[in-house]
């Protein structure tokens, strides 16, 4: 069986979408093909990179990607993960699965505890994202 694509897009492709792309390819690399992008990409946090590395994870290749880096890809599960990208990409999204996640930005806190956050809670969420992919492959 073909492993489907999972993009994951946010604004600027700099911590929410880099996270669960680093999670999803470290944990579940096995089912998916994993892929993250942003509207307005600027650069890594450096915070979500060294969270995600004080977490175990590794960020080498993790890089801001513009929505067009995709080219023709064929998506099968587009994961938005914040309320303006889904606003932004609502009409040229083309994916068989759009899911919405509007996980706050942690960036707009003042220390690295926002993005240790971030990382519980979206690898709490991809876990259940993969249990209902399971069960919905068998």
């Amino acid at each position: 069986m073909k492993k489907p694509n999972v993009v994951f897009i946010c604004t600027e492709n700099s911590a929410r979408s880099l996270i669960a792309e680093a999670i999803t390819r470290q944990k579940y690399s096995d089912r998916f093909n994993v892929f993250s992008v942003g509207t307005a990409p600027t650069a890594p946090d450096e915070r979500a990179t060294t969270a995600l590395q004080q977490h175990g994870f590794d960020t080498e290749g993790l890089s801001s990607k513009a929505f067009a880096a995709l080219g023709d890809l064929a998506i099968d599960y587009a994961i938005i993960l914040c309320d303006k990208a889904k606003q932004e990409c609502a009409q040229g999204l083309t994916a068989k699965h759009i899911l919405s996640w509007d996980f706050p930005d942690p960036k707009t806190g003042k220390t690295i505890k926002a993005f240790d956050t971030t990382i519980h809670e979206l690898a709490d969420r991809l876990k259940m994202f993969v249990l209902l992919f399971d069960k919905e492959s068998k």
